[in-house]
């Protein structure tokens, strides 16, 4: 193997010359033929002959700096960091051998080494967090990227057909299920937001390291085996985060309802009515069947659509609530996938598959499933469980808001916290209110506690720290909770039980003043809806009594970096 190394670090400080002796050391001991270019203070660079690039079959690149590798146009390029290849310089040589790729005019025109897409289940504060700590990794590293966000009011910096062809990487950090065809034939890593966050540089090593070529295995994009297959919280909170915007619309207009009295919309023809219909009908109808549709699609692709949504609606109908839509949009994916996978046809019909065949049979089996086997049990357990927490008493109530609060504030929007918030969600539709009120005091009070947090010790905060202080409070009083995260990736040890011991007392508190909230979004917002939290007194008191725990148990607790 006739091999080209080289090796460059901002500045030229020691790593540029230490990684091209080990990397040289390395390629020697492999048995190749290698010339070194080190880009170093410490020993001139003497750059590669015009027969000497002519005769190498490998160009490989360490560097945290952006180079002109024009020269090596129609060679097969590996780049990656500096570090990378410090780390493991063997392993970084077989690796590079490996996934070589031929540079073309497009890679250098496009000026892209990496592209990124983000998403989340809400589409909001995870996904553009990520986005930005992947970019300022990026531009620390020296590696220059650009960032499609997948966002709630949709995707933005859209990746054209140029940046992918010219990216050597893809990086898909989402948690939810996302289009992956257009990256057919690039080498693509997947992650989620959280892990992007916790460490972006990481993320990036990774993926020059590790990603995979991504080569759906069926032409035809409706088969599961054309998708990445994610784990079953991927699948779920993919359903979720396209249920959100029916279950927001509908709860805010039910609330809006409420405006012109607690019983206005029971008179005919009056404008409550017409907002209960829309919000509290046909919104919250939609809820359960678009829930299992997109888990379905999340596991299928676009054939579990159909089954997932049809058992959905029969989830609803048959009372079995956001337990059975959840199993039937599970059942109806893996059923769809299933039957994709193994049902055999002549070329000529396989167009038949994805329009006939298995939205026929995965309905038929998700359908009898949950009329005969799973609707009449499920339907029990969820009349036992609303009227349990309808009825509770305040010591039962107290430990469910206590339990709701811990968990919306664990993890400031990740698994945990998803889970609390759908499970309080999922309630409003069979007028369960209580447990939402819970939800949405302790998911307010982790960044307003570390915004409140900045100004009470404000001696302990550094300049940088102040400033992310005042965003946090703006993000808490709009309910994200992701707004604590610049100061949990600082401190989670300090940071992270003091918003689950301000959080438990606020969901507590919710339960306690036996509070109901009808909107299941909006923070501060809601407050000015006429009787859409009651008691609204009580429970912003319970919300004003949680911060205040979080912000002086931090402010206590926190080293001083002023």
């Amino acid at each position: 193997m006739k091999a080209l190394i080289i090796s460059a670090c901002p500045g030229g400080m020691a790593a540029s010359y230490l990684a091209a002796n080990l990397l040289e050391q390395a390629a020697q001991d492999l048995g190749w033929q290698v010339r070194v270019e080190c880009h170093s203070r410490f020993a001139p660079a003497t750059p590669f002959t015009d027969d000497e690039i002519d005769s190498a079959e490998l160009v490989l690149v360490a560097a945290d700096v952006e180079l002109d590798l024009s020269r090596f146009l129609g060679k097969s390029v590996y780049r990656s960091s500096l570090q990378a290849a410090l780390n493991a310089p063997g392993q970084w040589l077989q690796q590079g051998r490996e996934q070589a790729a031929l540079l073309t005019p497009g890679v250098i025109a496009s000026g892209v080494t990496l592209v990124a897409v983000t998403a989340c289940p809400t589409g909001v504060a995870h996904t553009f967090m990520a986005a930005e700590a992947l970019t300022a990794a990026a531009t620390d590293m020296g590696i220059k990227i650009k960032v499609e966000t997948q966002g709630a009011v949709g995707s933005q910096c859209l990746l054209s057909a140029a940046d992918i062809n010219g990216a050597e990487r893809v990086i898909v950090a989402a948690d939810i299920d996302v289009d992956l065809s257009r990256f057919q034939g690039k080498r693509l890593y997947q992650t989620s937001t959280r892990a992007t966050l916790k460490s972006p540089q990481n993320v990036i090593n990774r993926a020059l390291l590790d990603a995979k070529l991504y080569q759906p295995s069926a032409v035809n994009e409706d088969t599961p085996d054309n998708k990445q297959q994610g784990g079953l919280y991927q699948h779920l909170m993919t359903g979720v985060s396209f249920m959100l915007p029916m279950v927001v619309a509908g709860g805010l207009l039910v609330a809006l309802s409420f405006v012109f009295g607690i019983n206005a919309f029971k008179q005919q023809d009056s404008f409550a009515a017409a907002l209960m219909q829309i919000g509290g009908e046909a919104a919250f109808a939609l809820m359960i069947p678009v829930l299992s549709g997109y888990i379905a699609l999340s596991i299928a692709g676009r054939v579990g659509l159909a089954p997932g949504m049809i058992g959905g609606l029969l989830a609803s109908s048959l009372g079995t609530g956001f337990l059975g839509g959840i199993i039937a949009g599970l059942l109806a994916g893996y059923c769809s996938g299933y039957i994709a996978r193994q049902l055999w046809l002549p070329e000529r019909l396989q167009a038949l598959k994805p329009i006939l065949i298995i939205p026929l049979f995965a309905s038929l089996v998700t359908g009898l499933v949950m009329i005969y086997v799973v609707g009449e049990p499920l339907a029990w357990l969820m009349s036992h469980l609303t009227h349990i927490l309808n009825n509770m008493g305040s010591v039962n109530a107290v430990l469910l808001g206590l339990l709701i609060g811990a968990m919306m504030c664990f993890d400031l929007g990740g698994p945990v916290n998803k889970v609390a918030y759908t499970f309080a969600v999922g309630l409003l539709a069979s007028q369960t209110y209580g447990p939402m009120a819970a939800a949405m005091a302790a998911g307010m009070v982790p960044a307003l506690g570390m915004g409140m947090a900045t100004l009470l010790g404000r001696r302990k905060f550094s300049v940088s720290e102040r400033e992310a202080g005042k965003a946090s409070l703006v993000l808490g009083l709009c309910f994200i909770s992701e707004g604590a995260i610049p100061f949990a990736a600082r401190d989670p040890l300090r940071v992270i039980p003091c918003c689950m011991l301000g959080g438990a007392i606020a969901g507590a508190l919710a339960m306690w003043f036996d509070a109901a909230l009808l909107a299941p979004h909006g923070g501060i917002f809601v407050f000015f809806i006429p009787n859409a939290i009651q008691p609204i007194t009580e429970y912003a008191l319970a919300i004003v009594i949680g911060t205040l725990v979080t912000a002086v148990c931090y402010a206590t607790i926190k080293r001083n970096e002023g």
